[in-house]
């Protein structure tokens, strides 16, 4: 027996298990708070597990024990072998939580061979499609770094949920969880194998929609089960309102297709969310009061090593944005030059920043100093391309007079750990070819050609209602010279002479392997009119400064369909 050094300080006790052959069983054994609702929120996610198994759908899910046993107090199983995301991110500095690669780094040191860590990422990416379908509908709230945790062997599980049903931790008026649940970019990144989109994550878009439907058609289960539980005291589940919760999660009235069209734009909208991310950074700012400021040897932006301090750098006295590069390192980009001027100094050193970095220490300001009036920063968005001289001129500009105004407010901003260590000196600016030079790249960028068409494009196709449903869902293996495209889809029903039947998805941006999970719809045919015509399809890169550049396409005719029923392919470009 011993204990946790957390608050609450609860005990942790290994029971001998009745197997002898069986590992020993630790839990927890904790005083002070009511268990009684993680107990029905793990058996509601076991009941999630038992059907989707039931439909041969493993998705790999930890499911563990807690007993409330007791007024405030109970036992919770102990996961061996796993870490919580906190933990595994804050091995790479406090700001752990806003890199990409910790997750897969983390899952490799523990599964060294290539075959290992190829099963722990598919664990992962079954697991955590199961967790996003499960917290989400059940609301749960209150996810933070400390309460999702990993396996070495890849499974991702949730646990504490004090939070569930939509109620939601307040910021003042604002929700603390403002994502429909918490899928960040270093998850993406186990998920992808890498940086950029692959197949493998429409495998786990696929994995979500289909659990999601499973647990649809069992939706009057769950409302029973709950309601079932109305009367046991728990403060979050004490009226109709709560069980509303649920019902509103789980889209009764809309079709199998529809929902996955639904929870695709939840995917979207919960990995495109920049709160988690900040959520979990002062999470981890927050369990510094108990383990002291990070070291020198824990940086507080992820393009520095270290962090670095007035005292140790002396006092900055001019800073400016000198000029701007073009750099090719692998794609065309600009860099801006910054002149920093200290006391003591006779010669003032170049230091070499990315808009993105400036970002960076904007968005880290904001978190430290929430009450002060920070200077405005530039747009990142802009209409056209981001990379070409016309934006980066512009953008020397307005950084210059963001960081005027920054050094001249407060000395408690001006004078903090963050903004010198912004402009520290960093190896990679020794290395450059001096304010004069211009990287080169090593040839011309290729342009792109038309021509090459490949890859493939998996569709839904059905007809009801008098009313025919094209579903776009995923395209695999694009091909495109030079930078990755920015696919979308194109359709016509020929013959149209007048092209009245075009219809067009979003554009998926910079990616050879997209998901759209979206409808496009021909109200008002007939069965027999439209066995007369033929569907043409045709994938094209959105360019900004060009014609769009054609990636593939293909023609079918209707006549081959049955349908009277849905019919799900993959057809080659």
């Amino acid at each position: 027996c011993s204990f946790f050094s957390s608050n609450a300080v609860p005990l942790k006790v290994a029971l001998i298990n009745a197997d002898p052959l069986g590992e020993e069983i630790n839990v927890m054994f904790k005083v002070g708070e009511d268990l009684r609702q993680d107990m029905l929120a793990l058996q509601m996610i076991k009941i999630m597990d038992k059907i989707w198994l039931q439909e041969g759908l493993d998705l790999r899910m930890v499911i563990f024990k807690c007993l409330s046993t007791g007024k405030d107090r109970g036992m919770v199983e102990l996961v061996p072998a796993s870490d919580t995301l906190r933990k595994i991110q804050v091995e790479y500095g406090v700001t752990g939580s806003f890199k990409d690669k910790p997750l897969a780094e983390w899952l490799r040191k523990y599964n060294p061979t290539e075959e290992e860590y190829e099963k722990a990422s598919e664990n992962f990416i079954y697991s955590c499609a199961g967790c996003c379908v499960a917290t989400y509908v059940l609301g749960i709230c209150d996810r933070h770094n400390d309460n999702i945790m990993l396996r070495n062997t890849g499974h991702m599980f949730h646990i504490d949920f004090g939070k569930f049903l939509g109620h939601a931790q307040m910021f003042g008026s604002f929700k603390r969880d403002r994502a429909p649940f918490v899928l960040t970019s270093d998850m993406a990144y186990v998920i992808n194998g890498g940086e950029k989109p692959t197949i493998r994550f429409q495998l786990f878009v696929d994995l979500c929609c289909q659990a999601y439907n499973l647990i649809r058609k069992h939706a009057n289960l769950f409302l029973n089960l709950l309601s079932l539980m109305l009367s046991s005291g728990l403060p979050e589940l004490s009226g109709v309102q709560d069980l509303k919760y649920v019902q509103d999660a789980l889209q009764p009235q809309t079709t199998d297709a529809e929902a996955t069209i639904f929870f695709t734009r939840l995917i979207e909208s919960s990995l495109g969310s920049v709160a988690t991310k900040f959520n979990f950074f002062i999470h981890n700012l927050a369990q510094l009061r108990f383990s002291g400021l990070p070291s020198n040897d824990e940086p507080i932006l992820s393009f520095s090593a270290k962090t670095y301090s007035l005292k140790q750098d002396g006092r900055i006295k001019q800073v400016s944005v000198f000029t701007y590069q073009k750099r090719y390192n692998p794609d065309k980009h600009y860099i801006y030059v910054v002149r920093v001027l200290r006391e003591g100094q006779a010669e003032p050193t170049f230091v070499f920043r990315t808009f993105d970095e400036f970002q960076e220490l904007h968005n880290k300001l904001g978190i430290l100093f929430p009450l002060w009036k920070l200077p405005g920063f530039p747009n990142k968005m802009v209409l056209g391309r981001t990379h070409i001289k016309d934006v980066a001129a512009k953008r020397k500009v307005e950084l210059n007079s963001y960081i005027q105004s920054l050094m001249n407010s407060s000395s408690e901003v001006a004078e903090c750990d963050l903004v010198y260590t912004f402009f520290h000196p960093l190896l990679r600016d020794d290395k450059v070819e001096g304010i004069d030079g211009i990287a080169r790249p090593t040839g011309s960028p290729s342009s792109p050609t038309s021509g090459k068409v490949g890859g493939e494009v998996k569709l839904s196709i059905s007809y009801r209602n008098s009313t025919l449903f094209i579903m776009v869902m995923h395209i695999k293996d694009l091909v495109k010279d030079g930078a990755d495209p920015n696919p979308y889809v194109k359709t016509y029903l020929l013959p149209d002479t007048h092209k009245t039947s075009k219809r067009k998805t979003k554009i998926s941006r910079k990616t050879r392997n997209p998901t759209f999970n979206e409808m496009l719809v021909y109200s008002g045919y007939s069965m027999e009119t439209l066995k007369q015509r033929e569907l043409q399809l045709s994938v094209l890169s959105a360019e900004s400064l060009r014609e769009n550049f054609f990636l593939g396409g293909i023609t079918l005719s209707l006549k081959d369909f049955n349908l009277s029923k849905e019919t799900v392919n993959w057809y080659r470009l």
